[in-house]
Order: C-alpha cells, then structure tokens, then sequence
C-alpha cells in the first residue's frame, strides 16, 4: 500500500535534484562558449524549453496523478506497446544519466584528495550509490528529507559565493560574449546541447505520484517553484562570480578555485565549501534520481510487462527489488565511458517526452472531460503548438550539433539501434510473462 508523503516543499526539493542541483556543472559550458553566449543561453533555455515542458507535465500530472507517471500517462492513451517503449527509452537514458554523477563526486572530492586511483574511485561510486539506495528504501519521505536539506546547503554556499564576489567583480560579467576564435554555430552547439541538459527531467517526479499528498495540486505547484529555483541557482552564482575573475580559467569541477579566486579572503572558507556543496549535489541527484527511475519498472511489473518480482513493495510501498536491480547495474555501468554519448542520452529523454507531449493531445481530443486543479488555459490546438516549440529546439541543437562535428553521427546511430530493440524486447518480454 503506498503512503502518501511527499508534500510540496520536500517535492520542490526532489524535482531541484531531479533536473538540476544548483551551479555545479556550468564552469565547462562558460569555458566552452565564452560568458555572454553562456548567461544567454541559460536565460532562453528557459522560455523556450523548460516552462512549455513543466505546463504540459503539470496538467498530465494534475489530471492523473499516479505511481508510474509519465508512463501511465503514455500507457492510457496508446496503450501498452508505446508505455513500455517510453519505459525502455527512459531506462537507456537512466544508464548514461546516473553514471555522471558518481564521477561529479569524484572531481570535486579531487579538492581534498587530488590523486585517486580508478579502484578507489569505483569504491567511492559504490558507497555513493548503496549510501543512496539505503535511503531509498526508507521510502519517499526521507528522500525528500535529505533533497531538503541538501538542497539548502548547495543553494547557500552557491548564495554566499556570489554575496563575496559582488564587491570583487572588476568588469562586466558577460564580455566577451563569445569565446575568442570560435564561430557561433560552434559556440551554439556546444551551448545549447549542454544548456538543455541542464533542464532536462522535468517529468521524472511524476513517477511517484501515489505518494505525494494531492498530487494532482502539488506536483504543478511544486513545479512553478522550481523553475524559478532551478534558473536562480545558475545565474545568482554565476553572474558575479564572471565578473569577478577570468573565465578562461573555469573548468569542470572548478567551482572551488573560482570561489577562492572571486570572493577574497572570504574563498579560505568558501573553496572547501564550494566542494563539499559540489558532492552533496552529486549525491542528492543520484539520491533522487533512484528514487524516480525506480517507480517505472514497478508499474512495468504491475501490468505484467517486466517479471513480477519488481512489483514487491515494502509496507510503505516502497519497491525494494526495483532499487536494489538498479542499484547494482548502476554499479556496473558507473564503470563505462559514457562521455562520447551525450547526444545519446539526449535522443532517449526527447523520444520519452514527446511521448508524454502527445499523449496530452490526445487526452485533449479523445478524453475531454479528463481534467485536474491545473490546465493549460489552450485549446488542442494551443497545447500541440506549446508542445512543438521544444521539440523544434532539440531537433535544432540535434542539427547544428552534427552540422558542427560536435557529435558524431555513431552516437545517434547507436540510440536509434538501442531505441529500436525495445521493439522486439516488448514482444518477447509480453510472450513470456502473459503466456503464464
């Protein structure tokens, strides 16, 4: 039986760390595309990616707010065959996902412990994603806790890095606007591609929809302040911190040393801050991650699409066999480059979410009278045109990224082979399982 926990506040915190978790991956989109094309990028992204996404997740939400999500979102309106194909892309896209972030830990524990070797390195992953897995399966309500309070630690010391930077800052922060020698498709396709990252996953809070306390008026809620959160912990920080210090300096993982460099005296206390934030984030993302990605092969296993076994709950509903599969082949891919695959990644998590984009659609024409707290004040035709626009936004970062060399075309080639043998998968998987 599911216990309903989850309330907005612990929620807000869940979908920070489902999409976000504050500054801690932006110093390599400045170092790549220079200050201005940067703080442009991440001041759009918003407009034209995330608020279409969240108002769209927000009235799916609303008018079915279920364990399983966009999943069952999907499954209602084209049925198992598509579920169970925005299930596999999600999965797919969980593997290259949680692998990054065992390795942000790592590069800022690097403050403290600049060698490590790559055993010691895969030992630290493990306690981070088995540290993980114990919370999750306390259930939903001490995830939430612990997204809280991580949440207010990394939002803090980001807060007070910029408060010192602001009287150190010596020019302005958005010149030049471009990295010096590079063209701007260049700077657009590495710009743009690492900007949507940054606002990806949106949807996956859904997934526990029968365990949050009125879920069809808290989940939009909690989105509407989380949009605003997640963008403000970009440019609070990041503002003052490039017109405090030279940005051609910024790599991944320098938030300590930008914070020792822009806030003074201040940086003796605030670099290893700015550390221990940077693997709080890492941890709470993954932390709540495992909890969202868990609840899909839950509901697969309910509707006798993956084996019976992952649809065991504790007494909180809590689906312990779920979280312990996935924490243990999250330990083994933690193990794979998956650097060369982010355009992979990024092909898996569009396919499931126009998946959930048109399933609104046709709730809008089949089931009209299927309504919750929060609906799009559109029409069909307003709601297909709102779902459009970040579908034309990906397919143009797709475009230049290739068009650029950015991406090469093995990576694309490979997540559509991997899409397609969710095909077979479904109908092997639907033989077996129903023919018992």
């Amino acid at each position: 039986m599911l216990r309903r926990s989850l309330t907005t506040l612990p929620l807000v915190f869940v979908i920070f760390f489902n999409v976000s978790g504050g500054a801690t991956t932006l110093e390599g989109l400045v170092a790549a595309t220079g200050p201005g094309l940067a703080l442009a990028i991440l001041i759009v992204i918003p407009f034209v990616w995330a608020l279409p996404e969240i108002m769209i997740i927000g009235e799916l939400a609303s008018m079915l707010p279920e364990e399983g999500g966009y999943y069952r979102w999907v499954r209602r309106a084209f049925g198992d065959f598509w579920a169970f194909q925005n299930g596999w892309y999600t999965w797919l896209y969980s593997l290259v996902d949680m692998a990054i972030y065992p390795a942000l830990l790592n590069l800022y524990l690097a403050w403290f412990v600049p060698e490590l070797s790559p055993m010691a390195r895969w030992l630290i992953a493990l306690l981070m994603i088995w540290g993980a897995a114990g919370i999750n399966l306390r259930g939903a309500f001490p995830v939430g806790r612990v997204s809280v309070a991580a949440g207010l630690l990394v939002l803090g010391a980001f807060l007070l890095v910029a408060i010192f930077a602001v009287p150190n800052m010596t020019h302005v922060p958005w010149q030049p606007f471009q990295k010096p020698g590079q063209g701007l498709s260049t700077g657009l396709a590495v710009g743009l591609s690492t900007a949507l990252w940054n606002y990806f996953g949106w949807d996956n809070a859904s997934t526990v929809g029968g365990e949050v306390v009125d879920a069809g008026r808290t989940y939009p809620r909690a989105l509407a302040f989380a949009l605003p959160l997640v963008t403000l912990s970009y440019l609070v920080p990041l503002v003052p911190a490039l017109g405090a210090t030279d940005w051609t300096t910024w790599r991944e993982g320098s938030w300590p040393a930008i914070a020792a460099a822009a806030t003074g005296p201040a940086g003796v206390v605030l670099a290893p801050l700015l550390a221990i934030a940077g693997m709080v984030s890492a941890v709470a993302l993954f932390n709540a991650l495992l909890m969202s990605y868990t609840r899909i092969p839950l509901a697969l296993a309910q509707d006798r699409l993956l084996p019976a076994v992952f649809s065991r709950t504790d007494a909180r509903g809590t689906p312990y066999v779920a979280i312990l599969v996935s924490a243990a082949i999250y330990s083994v891919f933690v193990l794979v480059p998956f650097g060369n695959l982010v355009v992979a990644d990024a092909i898996f998590y569009a396919a499931a979410l126009m998946l959930e984009f048109a399933s609104l659609v046709w709730f809008r024409v089949h089931e009209p009278q299927l309504r919750g707290p929060f609906r799009i004040p559109l029409g069909t035709t307003g709601v297909a045109a709102l779902a459009f626009i970040p579908f034309t936004v990906f397919v143009t970062v797709i475009v230049i990224s290739f068009h650029d060399g950015e991406y090469g075309f093995a990576s694309a080639a490979l997540a559509l082979v991997a899409m397609v043998l969710g095909v077979p998968w479904y109908f092997i998987v639907r033989r077996l399982l129903r023919a018992r």
